[in-house]
């Protein structure tokens, strides 16, 4: 049975009602969605900014040995924890020891050679007074040379003048000319006796000087050379001391590269030590995200390694000096017109809750999110 015009327009006007009513609750959810996106990103959204481009790092320890040796043994293995102060590795203690003992005996010798020097100055301190002696004695022959010399001058010109009336012989006469000559020799040879005194103290003054310039004002401890021999000796204690490798933190070793056996040089890494318990991570934040990011600002972490059942609570520590791409081997160059642009990223260092990293512990390189709460 065919319709009638009525009833086709009466199914008309129904099918135009609903669809209107249709499109009038799509209209509503639309607006609907509409506010309530605007209510999340007014209570929630715009008070956060978030980022899954976030990695755990941290400040390894690098362990190397300060002086060039043989390595002798190895105390840990990969993925072991240590504590600071462990035993990592032995080196070869026997260059060392060797060192250590002529370091010794230097110092030892050293401290002789002070106390022979003391001891050498008081001898020329003693020298010194008998030089003094010697002048005086030696002023006293000249004095008596003196005086010689002037008997000898008057017996001779008074047997002169009597040997002009024959009253002298000649025989007297040529005496007192001997004795005038060998009384003018003693004079010449006091003379000399007394020089040569005076040079010997000048030259025993001297000597005097140059030792005490070496001891005076100073004690065996405080004397130049025996500190010299004193470091040298610490210095051998110390390359001693360094032939056993030690833990500087605590943390996991990684990275084991050195063989027992092996002539390591000094410096030459040989392991690295990762501290779990002070780990940080870097979030890089697209540019457009940091306009309210700053330091001290609380963050809440989540990491693959866990999922979501696990929340880490930290703080914003600071932000990086500048982009990824700034800091890379080869930067862009944008000067030649070909140039699109392109957000960037600034890493942000976040610091994570110890109690938290200890409970749940993490290892460098792991995948994170972050949260930032930013209002």
């Amino acid at each position: 049975m065919t319709d009638t015009p009525d009833q086709q327009d009466m199914e008309r006007d129904l099918r135009l009602a609903q669809r209107k009513r249709l499109f009038g609750l799509l209209a509503i959810g639309i607006v609907c969605a509409a506010l309530l996106y605007g209510l999340y990103d007014w209570l929630i959204g715009s008070r956060t900014v978030s980022t899954d481009n976030a990695y755990v790092g941290g400040n390894i320890a690098v362990v190397s040995p300060l002086i060039t040796s043989t390595l002798v043994a190895v105390e840990v293995t990969d993925t072991q924890f240590v504590k600071k102060g462990q035993i990592l590795a032995r080196l070869s203690s026997s260059d060392a020891a060797i060192a250590l003992n002529r370091a010794e005996a230097e110092y030892a010798l050293a401290r002789r050679s002070f106390s022979q020097q003391t001891a050498g100055s008081e001898a020329l301190t003693a020298t010194l007074s008998a030089r003094d002696a010697d002048i005086t004695s030696a002023s006293a022959q000249l004095a008596t040379a003196e005086a010689a010399l002037h008997k000898a001058t008057l017996d001779y010109d008074r047997r002169d003048a009597l040997a002009k009336t024959g009253a002298v012989s000649g025989d007297e006469l040529t005496f007192v000319t001997n004795a005038l000559a060998a009384a003018k020799g003693e004079l010449a040879l006091a003379k000399a006796r007394v020089r040569q005194a005076e040079a010997n103290r000048t030259t025993a003054a001297k000597e005097m000087t140059a030792s005490l310039a070496l001891t005076q004002g100073s004690i065996a401890d405080t004397n130049p050379a025996v500190l010299i021999a004193k470091s040298k000796l610490e210095d051998a204690r110390l390359n001693m001391n360094r032939t056993v490798l030690r833990a500087p933190i605590d943390g996991i070793i990684s990275q084991r590269q050195a063989q027992i056996g092996q002539r390591i040089a000094a410096g030459t890494p040989i392991m690295t030590i990762v501290p779990i318990d002070s780990l940080y991570v870097d979030a890089n934040f697209k540019e457009s995200q940091l306009a309210h990011v700053q330091v001290g600002k609380p963050v809440r972490l989540t990491s693959m390694l866990y999922g979501d059942d696990v929340i880490y609570h930290g703080k914003v520590l600071g932000l990086a000096g500048g982009t990824g791409n700034a800091f890379a081997l080869i930067p862009a160059q944008n000067a030649t017109g070909n140039w699109v642009k392109i957000t960037q990223r600034l890493p942000v260092r976040i610091v994570i809750d110890p109690k938290e990293l200890r409970a749940h512990p993490l290892r460098i390189g792991l995948s994170m999110e972050a949260e930032v709460q930013v209002r």
